[in-house]
């Protein structure tokens, strides 16, 4: 059980460090690394090679936005499975419902108890 932990700390820090080298080695914007971390999921999950993966490191691969990418690819698999060329359009939505969800609920959870207000100091 402890190597379970270990994988997980490791290949989620990897996935970690990569994006902060990105940030500090390269001009991409953060928001385009997160896009693209969702990108990777989605064509390593499509191809089958992030399973392993997550089978390995179970929350350290599935927390990060490759493993989001790699749900979207694997509902999509699923409903075209199931549902034909169809699939391709509803899967990825159906398979990442409820985090979608939770995310929007807490977003606005958190937005209705703290106070919104401007960053900037007014002296």
């Amino acid at each position: 059980m402890l190597m379970e932990y270990v994988w997980a700390f490791l290949i989620g820090g990897l996935l970690c460090a990569i994006g902060q080298v990105m940030i500090d080695l390269t001009r991409l914007t953060p928001a385009r690394i997160l896009t693209s971390y969702v990108v990777a999921g989605v064509i390593l999950g499509g191809l089958g090679w992030y399973q392993p993966i997550v089978d390995l490191a179970g929350g350290g691969a599935t927390v990060p936005l490759t493993g989001f990418g790699n749900l979207l690819a694997k509902g999509v698999r699923e409903a075209v499975d199931q549902n034909g060329i169809l699939g391709a359009f509803m899967g990825g939505f159906t398979n990442a419902a409820v985090g979608l969800a939770a995310a929007v609920f807490f977003g606005l959870l958190a937005a209705l108890i703290f106070k919104s207000g401007s960053k900037i100091n007014e002296t």
